[in-house]
C-alpha cells in the first residue's frame, strides 16, 4: 500500500499514489543540495536573476497544465488556478528586476575605520514545509527569493498536492536551474524532523496552521535554526459608518469566497458598526447570492469544492458548535443536487449573532463561511478586530481614505491591512503577521533577506594606536 494517495475533491476519485523516499535517498538529496549551493553561491546576482526570469517564462509555458493539476488535486477553480500561475510569474519577474539591488553591498562611513561594508551572503539549504491552498504560489514565494539570495531549496509539500510539487520541480529544472538546487521531497513527519536536524540545512520556513507552526518552530529551535512562520489567521474587515457600503459588501464577499474561502488572508470576520449593520447585512447577502458553487473546471463556477471531505467536515463542526452556542444563519446557499455526492462541496454561509465563545469568533474558519459581527462604534470595531490570537491581515472601509490609513496604521494589530478593497498579495509589499500568525516576512524585498548572513566587514586599514 502506498504512503500517499491523492484524491480529487470534486468527485472523490483517486488521482495518483506515491511512496515515501527512503532515509538514505533523502540524505543523498540533502548532500547534493549542499554541493549545489556551494556552486550556486559563486554565481553573480545577475546570473541568478537570468535563471529566475527563465523560471517565470517556463511557468507561463506550463500554465494550463499546472492550473489543471492544482484544480484536480485541491479543488480550486480553474480560473483561480490560472491566476495563481500568473502571480508566480510576477514574483519571478519582480525578483529578477529588484533582487540584484536588494542584495547589493551597503558601504558605510564609520568613524575610526576606513569604511564599513554590510554584505548579504547566502547560508545554505532552506527547507520549506508548504500547504495545499495555493499549491504553486506558496512554493514559489519562498523558493524564488532564496534562490536569488544564493541558497538551495528543499520542499515538503502538503500530501494532497504532491503532484503539483513534483510538476513545479520539473518546471524549475527545465527552466535551467541546476537540478539539486530545488528538490521536492516525498517524506513523513518523522523524516521531516530529521531534515530540520541535519547540519547542512540552515533555515526552515513553514506556511500552515499555528499548531503546525508551533511544532516545527520548536523542532528548529532545538537545533538553533532560523525560521520564518506564516501561520493561520482570522482576518477582520471593518466597515465604518462612512463606508461605501456597496463597495464594502462586494469586496467582503469576494475576499471571503475567493479560492473557495481557503486563503489565510481571506476576510473571515466582518465587523460592522451598528449604524450601518442592517444595510450592510442586506447587501452582503445579495452579493453572496451571486456566487455559484460547482465544478471547478467550469468557467461559470465561482466556488469549487473544499480541498477534502476532512476539511469540509472540520468546517461543519466549527459551524455547528457556533450555532449551538447561539450563532444564527443569516444566509446559506443551496447546493446543486447534480453535484457529485462524493465531492467536498460546502454551501456559502453567513453567520451572525456571533459571541466570543464561538469558533466563528475566535478560530479560523477555513472555507466559505463568514462571521458577521455588530460593533457599537469605531472604537469597538477595532477592539473586536484585535480581539484575536491571530494578526495576519485585515481591512478598513471608509470614504475618508486618510482616516482609514491613520486608523489602520495606529490601531490594527496585524501585519497587513487592505484599505477600501482587497488585493490578496503584491510582490512589492511585505507579507506576514504578528501574534499567532507567525513571524518573518516574505515579498517586498524583505523575504530575500530572511535567510542570508548579514555580514559586517570592518575595513580598518591601519595599525592599532
Amino acid at each position: 500500500m502506498s504512503d500517499i494517495t491523492t484524491i480529487n475533491p470534486t468527485n472523490g476519485e483517486k488521482i495518483t499514489s506515491y511512496d515515501y523516499m527512503s532515509d538514505s535517498e533523502v540524505n543523498g538529496i540533502i548532500d547534493a543540495s549542499h554541493e549545489a549551493f556551494l556552486k550556486w553561491r559563486e554565481e553573480t546576482p545577475e546570473n541568478r536573476a537570468k535563471v529566475i526570469r527563465s523560471i517565470g517564462e517556463k511557468l507561463a509555458e506550463y500554465k494550463e497544465e499546472l492550473a489543471r493539476l492544482m484544480t484536480e488535486e485541491r479543488g480550486k477553480t480553474y480560473k483561480h488556478s490560472l491566476q495563481e500561475v500568473d502571480l508566480c510569474k510576477s514574483i519571478c519577474d519582480f525578483t529578477a528586476d529588484k533582487g540584484i539591488e536588494a542584495l547589493a553591498d551597503d558601504v558605510r562611513d564609520i568613524e575610526g575605520i576606513k569604511k564599513g561594508i554590510v554584505t548579504y551572503q547566502p547560508i545554505g539549504i532552506i527547507y520549506g514545509i508548504q500547504p495545499w491552498n495555493y499549491p504553486a504560489y506558496q512554493v514559489i514565494r519562498y523558493t524564488i527569493a532564496n534562490l536569488m539570495a544564493g541558497n538551495s531549496i528543499l520542499l515538503k509539500h502538503a500530501s494532497n498536492v504532491t503532484g503539483s510539487g513534483l510538476l513545479i520541480e520539473k518546471i524549475l529544472h527545465e527552466a535551467g536551474l541546476p537540478k539539486d538546487l530545488f528538490r521536492a521531497l516525498i517524506i513523513s513527519h518523522d523524516q521531516s524532523e530529521q531534515i530540520i536536524e541535519n547540519d547542512k540545512v540552515r533555515g526552515v520556513t513553514l506556511t500552515g496552521s499555528d499548531k503546525a507552526g508551533a511544532v516545527v518552530a520548536q523542532q528548529a529551535a532545538k537545533v538553533l535554526k532560523k525560521t520564518v512562520m506564516e501561520l493561520g489567521s482570522n482576518d477582520a474587515f471593518i466597515v465604518l459608518e462612512d463606508a461605501d457600503l456597496e463597495l464594502a459588501a462586494a469586496t467582503c464577499a469576494h475576499a471571503r469566497l475567493y479560492n473557495n474561502g481557503e486563503t489565510c488572508v481571506a476576510a473571515k470576520r466582518f465587523v460592522v458598526v451598528d449604524s450601518v449593520y442592517d444595510k450592510f447585512r442586506e447587501l452582503l447577502i445579495e452579493k453572496f447570492k451571486g456566487y455559484t458553487v460547482g465544478d471547478p473546471m467550469q468557467e461559470s463556477t465561482d466556488v469549487g469544492p473544499m480541498s477534502s471531505t476532512k476539511q469540509r467536515d472540520t468546517l461543519q463542526k466549527q459551524m455547528q458548535e457556533s450555532i449551538d452556542k447561539g450563532a444564527k444563519i443569516a444566509y446559506s446557499s443551496e447546493l446543486d443536487s447534480n453535484l457529485p455526492k462524493e465531492g467536498a462541496f460546502h454551501p456559502l454561509v453567513i453567520l451572525e449573532n456571533i459571541t466570543e465563545d464561538q469558533p466563528a469568533y475566535k478560530d479560523e474558519l477555513f472555507g466559505p463561511v463568514a462571521s458577521l459581527i455588530r460593533a457599537k462604534d469605531e472604537e469597538d470595531a477595532f477592539r473586536i478586530a484585535n480581539d484575536s490570537r491571530y494578526g495576519l491581515g485585515g481591512g478598513v472601509f471608509s470614504k475618508d481614505e486618510d482616516k482609514a490609513i491613520r486608523l489602520a496604521t495606529k490601531y490594527f494589530d496585524t501585519g497587513m491591512v487592505y484599505i477600501n478593497g482587497y488585493s490578496l498579495v503584491q510582490p512589492g509589499l511585505p507579507f506576514g503577521g504578528v501574534k499567532n500568525s507567525g513571524f518573518g516576512r516574505e515579498h517586498g524585498g524583505f523575504g530575500i533577506k530572511e535567510f542570508v548572513n548579514v555580514k559586517a566587514l570592518h575595513v580598518v586599514g591601519k595599525a592599532p594606536a
